[in-house]
């Protein structure tokens, strides 16, 4: 195998890759403060100092909504280029395409709804 110019160019790069990944780190550790102390060791809330324990339990409904919202979140934002292109279309296809998503999205709104995901369950008392 003949090393050629193409060998040290990959070469060059590799390195260089590696000092740009690598380097921010290095230069971080070197040359960061060094804090000891103080409120190093606690969770971090906006800058403000925390209320309560660090470690604490949520309710699992609040996961569920967070994952609906992104589900609902998500399709919503695939009409945004559409809306944008259906100006230039031709046809009732695009039509019809953007009409079964939207009565999906309905369909899916109504049958959480009927399962009474939406409802805010109230805490029990034990």
């Amino acid at each position: 195998m003949v090393f050629n110019w193409l060998h040290l160019a990959i070469i060059i790069f590799l390195v260089g890759a590696l000092l740009f990944a690598v380097g921010p780190l290095i230069l971080a550790t070197l040359l960061g403060p060094r804090a000891t102390g103080g409120d190093l060791h606690m969770p971090y809330e906006c800058g403000m100092r925390p209320q309560g324990p660090a470690w604490t339990k949520f309710g699992i409904t609040y996961y569920c909504y967070a994952l609906i919202f992104l589900a609902f979140d998500v399709d919503v934002l695939y009409l945004f280029p559409v809306s944008s292109v259906y100006a230039q279309t031709e046809g009732w296809l695009p039509f019809f395409k953007v009409f079964i998503f939207l009565l999906v999205l309905a369909a899916s709104i109504i049958y959480f709804w009927a399962k009474g995901v939406f409802t805010w369950p109230r805490r029990i008392k034990l």
